[in-house]
């Protein structure tokens, strides 16, 4: 399989999907679901599955407005930085000397290898947690399942109790796994995220491999 295009089509085909995308079809008709319908699928829009080199691996969207567009722990240019990613900015800028750009935007990582993969990837507004269940735990631990037996050398950053279990049957042997903390302030403020230096691991493996390292200084 050459392009996510390809996964994709081959997945949506599949009873799961048939039946999940059937509700989530029904819920943008009656209700307001971040993202918005075109932003779904923006993870692999913007991380070509040739490109893939790091996976970052988020629960659910954000779920206020204008906040989600697709991508793992990132918000649109103009909202507020959210809590988790004022800690990841934090621990990058004690790691690899990472400067606030300014705004919550992690589409320059995409761009450059990183998937942005949510394990749920819509959500009602307002309400967390509320498209859990329906079948994106199966789409999304396809493509992590997928990524591990035809890729080598990948990096995933699995951040938190959730993304632990969700990376069980990630290959170790082919891939660098990375683990910490959640970098929500609960967990950091524990003593569980800042120092992880996950970035700068990620770097040093990827130049092991013979790989471009990621550039994460965004503008």
């Amino acid at each position: 399989m050459n392009s996510w295009k390809e996964f994709i089509a081959l997945e949506s085909s599949k009873d799961y999907y048939q039946k999940l995308k059937q509700i989530v079809d029904a819920d943008y008709e009656n209700e307001v679901i971040y993202p918005p319908k075109e932003y779904i699928f923006n993870a692999f829009k913007y991380c070509p599955l040739d490109k893939v080199k790091v996976v970052i691996l988020g629960q659910d969207p954000y779920h206020g407005f204008g906040q989600a567009h697709g991508l793992s722990f990132s918000v649109n240019k103009g909202i507020p930085l959210p809590p988790s990613l004022r800690n990841i900015y934090l621990e990058l800028q004690s790691d690899v000397g990472f400067m606030n750009p300014g705004h919550g935007d992690l589409t320059g990582w995409a761009r450059q290898g990183v998937l942005l993969l949510n394990d749920v990837l819509t959500v009602k507004s307002g309400k967390a947690g509320s498209h859990q269940k329906l079948g994106w735990e199966q789409f999304t631990e396809n493509v992590i399942s997928f990524l591990s037996q035809e890729k080598k050398g990948l990096v995933f950053m699995l951040w938190g109790n959730h993304a632990f279990k969700k990376g069980k049957n990630i290959d170790r042997n082919t891939h660098l796994v990375l683990t910490s903390g959640h970098p929500s302030p609960m967990s950091a403020n524990q003593g569980k995220w800042f120092g992880n230096k996950h970035f700068s691991q990620a770097n040093n493996y990827l130049i092991q491999q013979g790989k471009t390292p990621i550039n994460w200084q965004l503008v």
